[in-house]
């Protein structure tokens, strides 16, 4: 376990690479927040990493998007997700689909990235599969610009509960 104490006194090197897990291989969010040190809490760790990101470019924000897996997607298939996704997807059921289920994420994902430019993204360890495969479906309908803040809410949802996981507070 990590403690917030030990975090406050890393270099921005070391800060980072402790932290890189949090935000899908987009270590620069955590970089970038290093400079709000030291933090009171967790919560104020965090909030600094979603500081940096309203602050980001919306180029930088869809790099961070599109860093994220499909969900049930071919990387998952393949085990080629970080351990941390690995564990948030197989949380929610997606790593046991059925034949069905995986012919609709695998539909849901193919026509989502068609619209939008980047997968499907949202906080598996607060769904299941079946909430996710709706939230799916209404989110199509959304414009760009929607799904765009939603996947950067749902991002640092995930990245909340990776911290909370990691740091002791």
């Amino acid at each position: 376990m990590l403690t917030l104490q030990s975090l406050n006194t890393l270099d921005r090197d070391a800060f980072t690479q402790t932290l890189h897990f949090a935000f899908e291989l987009s270590p620069w969010v955590v970089e970038r927040a290093w400079d709000a040190r030291p933090f009171a809490s967790v919560e104020a760790m965090h909030e600094a990493m979603m500081a940096v990101l309203d602050a980001a470019t919306t180029a930088d924000k869809l790099a961070l998007i599109r860093a994220h897996p499909e969900l049930a997607g071919k990387a998952a298939i393949a085990k080629q997700l970080t351990a941390e996704s690995n564990a948030e997807q197989a949380s929610a059921g997606l790593d046991r689909l059925t034949p069905e289920e995986f012919a609709r994420f695998h539909a849901l994902n193919a026509a989502y990235a068609e619209r939008f430019g980047f997968p499907f993204i949202i906080c598996v360890r607060l769904n299941d599969k079946d909430s996710i495969l709706k939230a799916m479906a209404a989110r199509l309908s959304n414009d760009e610009a929607s799904e765009i803040a939603e996947a950067i809410t749902q991002v640092g949802l995930i990245s909340k509960l990776r911290l909370f996981d990691a740091v002791t507070h």
